[in-house]
């Protein structure tokens, strides 16, 4: 009986028109529901995202990142196209690292980024350095200093006068220098590329002291100390 009513349908005049509307009423419903979604996407606002305007390097600090360096641009995408987990917010940044090479006009996501170890990411952004100074238990204040201290670096040396006689000095060469780490004597201080040489050269030739800071520093008045000025004489 249905192989009997089947063939009617698909035989008869009547049957073929009212296929034709079903088929007719599917497409009109296919056809609605896709204008409906893309007239959603095209109303949707794009949403901004960091894309890259030059290649980020494996290890690239997200700080250097954030604050400048011509790194990315804030792109307007059409929600459609914005990949999972993209980044929307410099400040997301702050703290990360690069976990792989990131090419020039990529959108940089979540995914490409991670919290960094070692000092390479403690550094403080491309313009400082980590430099090590080896120091005695008095010269580092008799491991008071932790990582995090703030501290004034005095060269001790001898000096000539005009007399050409040589007498001992002590010097102010640098204040408010941030500790990055110290394990047992060696203590890494945060430097430009020149201090990072001038503390290089004092290490090797005169002697280094550091003197903590307390949380609100103040300059010391007197930045060069002569024995005349600490005997009397």
């Amino acid at each position: 009986m249905e192989n009997i009513m089947s063939s009617k349908l698909f035989t008869t005049r009547q049957g073929t028109v009212l296929l034709g509307v079903i088929a007719a009423v599917i497409a009109a419903i296919a056809l609605i529901v896709y204008l409906d979604n893309y007239r959603n996407s095209v109303n949707k606002p794009a949403v901004n995202v960091l894309v890259a305007q030059k290649l980020i390097q494996k290890g690239t600090p997200g700080n250097d990142i954030q604050t400048g360096g011509g790194y990315y641009k804030l792109t307007p995408y059409p929600q459609n196209q914005v990949e999972n987990g993209a980044i929307v917010n410099p400040a997301s940044l702050s703290g990360k690292v690069a976990l792989n090479d990131i090419s020039s006009g990529q959108q940089l996501t979540a995914g490409d980024f991670g919290t960094g170890t070692g000092l390479s990411n403690e550094i403080g952004g491309r313009n400082f350095r980590a430099v090590v100074v080896p120091l005695g238990s008095p010269q580092a204040v008799g491991g008071q200093i932790t990582e995090g201290s703030h501290v004034d670096v005095w060269v001790t040396s001898d000096a000539q006068g005009g007399t050409a006689v040589s007498r001992p000095v002590a010097k102010l060469l640098f204040q408010d220098m941030r500790v990055l780490n110290i394990v047992g004597g060696n203590v890494t201080l945060q430097a430009t590329p020149t201090e990072s040489g001038q503390l290089i050269y004092a290490s090797t030739n005169d002697t280094i002291w550091l003197a903590l800071r307390p949380t609100l520093g103040t300059k010391p008045k007197a930045p060069v100390i002569s024995a005349s000025q600490v005997t009397g004489g």
